[in-house]
């Protein structure tokens, strides 16, 4: 009898410790470091940027987009078969000759080593922050429609916008060189940004987008500091798709540039002026969307199947600037987009986007016909085009969001 008690205590006692395992395992403690784990890939070598930011340089091959099941047995391509302004050159993805510009913090510092891709680490801080896990690196459905301002969107909390854009053809790609400034973020859960958008499909649930530029993400990143971004998705932000290298999709190809990583230097009011210069273009052969920064760098790519309608072509570009408007205490956000000044005061006041241009069907870039503009509130945001032979299509953005006439 004794026996039969003793092997019952000890079945119990198994019992016990397994299911305090199994509530361990599905802890939110638990579940944060699992997560993190997805996230963060092992890294042939480390770097830590003046900023805070670790960036690990982990091999092309174990790269976030490889965890996306048509990937599992893709094999890279390493650079595109064509370039927009021509056959591709070899030339294009590495520097003249002299010393290389600064263009990101956490150079200072080091860089990785031929073979691996430099990821920005996500911290727990990084997870804490998000409204949750699951919605950690995903934007909501913030495109701007020029064909439709929704009077809701305006007075609960929603996203702004001051754009360029053209529409009304098949597109194969953009370009722009963007200026790059740090605006001010009055509220945590607010972002600013300037990107181009590559878009396909209607601004329902069926929105194909690609998306790329600088931004000031306290929420996402846990500073003010402006950072390089890109941006994907299939279904109009509900399920796929997320920023930088957050989730399968985007495969990256070069070892020199981080995205989420800091640009350094920014461009200061009545002072020196900074810019990026960005292309995205579909590969006629392979029909992978291609990311060029500046004149040295291909970035790598956003294979074709990961769309429907960009999986032939875009239907519309759009290129400027969107902040969050959270209506903090009930008045129009102070967050500001571009150098916080409106588009009137000019060069070296206001930010721009010059030398703007599509890929048209024959692979060559041209300056947009038809260029429109757009924004839902002119008060507070407001955007204004023009062209000249230096510049070429061009437009000044931006404003300081609360004023009084901005309310």
């Amino acid at each position: 009898m004794d026996t039969v008690r003793g092997v019952a205590c000890l079945l119990v006692a198994v019992i016990c410790l397994s299911c305090a395992a199994a509530a361990a395992a599905r802890s939110p403690a638990a579940r944060l470091h699992r997560h993190l784990k997805r996230l963060n890939k092992p890294a042939v070598k480390s770097i830590e940027s003046p900023d805070g930011d670790m960036i690990d340089c982990v091999h092309i091959s174990h790269q976030p987009a490889f965890d996306h099941p048509y990937l599992k047995n893709h094999t890279i391509q390493m650079r595109p078969n064509y370039h927009p302004e021509g056959l591709y050159d070899e030339s294009k993805t590495s520097s003249s000759s002299g010393e290389r510009p600064m263009v990101q913090l956490w150079h200072q510092n080091g860089t990785c080593p031929e073979g691996t891709v430099p990821i920005r680490r996500t911290k727990k801080d990084d997870l804490l922050r998000a409204s949750s896990m699951r919605r950690y690196g995903r934007k909501r459905h913030t495109t701007a429609n020029p064909m439709s301002v929704n009077p809701t969107m305006l007075n609960e909390g929603g996203h702004q916008h001051a754009i360029a854009y053209v529409q009304g053809d098949k597109y194969y790609g953009a370009k722009a060189t963007i200026n790059v400034w740090e605006p001010k973020i009055e509220q945590p859960n607010e972002f600013s940004l300037s990107q181009l958008w590559i878009l396909g499909g209607s601004f329902g649930e069926d929105l194909n987008s690609i998306e790329a530029g600088w931004q000031v993400s306290p929420d996402l990143y846990g500073d003010n500091n402006t950072r390089l971004f890109t941006y994907w998705t299939s279904d109009a932000y509900q399920a796929t798709g997320c920023y930088n290298m957050l989730c399968s999709g985007f495969i990256q190809v070069n070892n020199q540039i981080a995205m989420g990583a800091s640009i350094f230097p920014t461009s200061s009011y009545s002072g020196s002026q900074y810019d990026i210069s960005i292309l995205i273009w579909k590969d006629p052969k392979e029909g992978n969307w291609w990311m060029q920064f500046g004149k040295d760098y291909v970035l790598g790519y956003w294979p074709s199947f990961l769309f429907s309608y960009l999986a032939d072509s875009a239907s519309m570009i759009e290129w400027g600037g969107e902040v969050v408007n959270s209506q903090p205490d009930g008045m129009h956000t102070s967050t500001q987009m571009g150098s916080g000044h409106f588009p009137e005061e000019g060069f070296s006041k206001a930010s721009y986007f010059k030398n703007i241009q599509v890929v048209d069907s024959t692979n060559n870039l041209k300056a947009p016909k038809g260029l429109g503009t757009f924004t839902e509130q002119s008060n507070c945001y407001d955007a204004q085009n023009g062209n000249n032979a230096d510049w070429g299509t061009y437009f000044y953005y931006g404003g300081p969001g609360r004023s009084s006439n901005c309310q």
